[in-house]
């Protein structure tokens, strides 16, 4: 099993971190896991994506070129990526920042608003976290606990009073695809 996803959105979004969490998490169920972070040139509101690759045999590269699965966190994003996705692959949308015409021929699109949702929960940084649980959900891929032991093993000690609302937000994105 490997499974090939394509994180993206603007710098400050939440990206990398998004990426990094799904990674360690992998990590911590002893399964082989690569992330390649890629930045543009401004950072924060810049093109900002990763790549993580799952799978349970060692990963060659580290490169992506078709997706089992795309995380698509704005409207410049969707663009760029949305002919990385391989036919039959899962594309999961920030419907908040992605408007209008979101369907890709062989493609299941769910579009949610991952935005809206972290603003009710009381800080719009955490939509990469209800991305990531909306991901979890439909795919099954390491378990949540794992993805909460990731959270409390990455995040700085100035940054750990975010770890409860990070994970509700998590569990807000796995609800939407119940």
């Amino acid at each position: 099993m490997t499974e090939k996803i394509i994180i993206a959105g603007a710098g400050g979004q939440g990206i990398m971190l998004l990426g990094k969490v799904l990674a360690v998490a992998v990590l911590k169920e002893n399964k082989h896991v690569s992330w390649l972070p890629a930045y543009g040139p401004e950072v924060r509101g810049g093109a900002a994506h990763c790549t993580v690759i799952i799978s349970d045999d060692e990963i060659g590269s580290p490169c992506v070129d078709k997706a089992d699965t795309l995380i698509i966190m704005n409207a410049l994003s969707f663009a760029r990526f949305k002919s990385r996705i391989k036919k039959g692959g899962l594309m999961i949308v920030n419907k908040s920042l992605v408007c209008g015409k979101r369907k890709i021929k062989g493609v299941r699109v769910l579009a949610y608003p991952f935005t809206e949702i972290a603003f009710k929960l009381g800080n719009p940084k955490v939509a990469n976290m209800v991305a990531l649980g909306c991901y979890l959900a439909q795919k099954n891929k390491v378990h949540t606990e794992s993805v909460f032991k990731a959270m409390q093993d990455i995040a700085p000690q100035e940054k750990k009073g975010l770890i409860e609302i990070n994970k509700k937000a998590l569990l807000s994105g796995k609800e939407l695809v119940k």
